[in-house]
């Protein structure tokens, strides 16, 4: 990838195990480094990534649970120029379902985020998710550079 950066991070409360909510984000995402901050009251667990190939088990959920227009028609709204950022379920990642929320909130220990800058934001989206028509994609697009 030559230009973005991937952010995924995680609050780790008092409550939740480490390794689960850890478990959670490699489920969806493989990362170059990590980690974990103190904030206090909670921890923060962050991992980076500068490789789209980061997101291919994302990528491979996304249509493993036929949810394409769904997760395109979420992507396309939560565009912020160069950046866009997914909420994620926690608990439903654990078990290896990608469940997309709006608001912090829809996860009661707190969403997993997905930070994805990029200068071809769009192309990411058509990656990992493209326009389908009876459920299936009208094309697969190769990762983006």
């Amino acid at each position: 990838m030559k230009n973005g950066r991937i952010i995924v991070e995680a609050e780790l409360r008092p409550t939740e195990d480490e390794e689960k909510v850890i478990k959670a984000i490699n489920n969806v995402f493989t990362y170059k480094d990590m980690e974990i901050i103190d904030q206090g009251e909670y921890k923060v667990i962050r991992c980076f990534s500068d490789s789209y190939d980061s997101l291919r088990k994302f990528h491979d959920l996304l249509r493993k649970q036929a949810i394409l227009d769904a997760a395109r028609s979420y992507f396309l709204k939560r565009i912020r120029g160069n950046v866009l950022q997914i909420l994620l379920h926690k608990q439903a990642l654990y078990q290896g379902k990608i469940s997309l929320i709006s608001w912090d909130e829809e996860s009661p220990l707190g969403p997993i985020k997905i930070t994805i800058e990029s200068d071809n934001i769009n192309a990411v989206i058509d990656w990992l998710s493209p326009q389908t028509v009876r459920g299936r994609p009208l094309w697969e697009r190769d990762i983006p550079e």
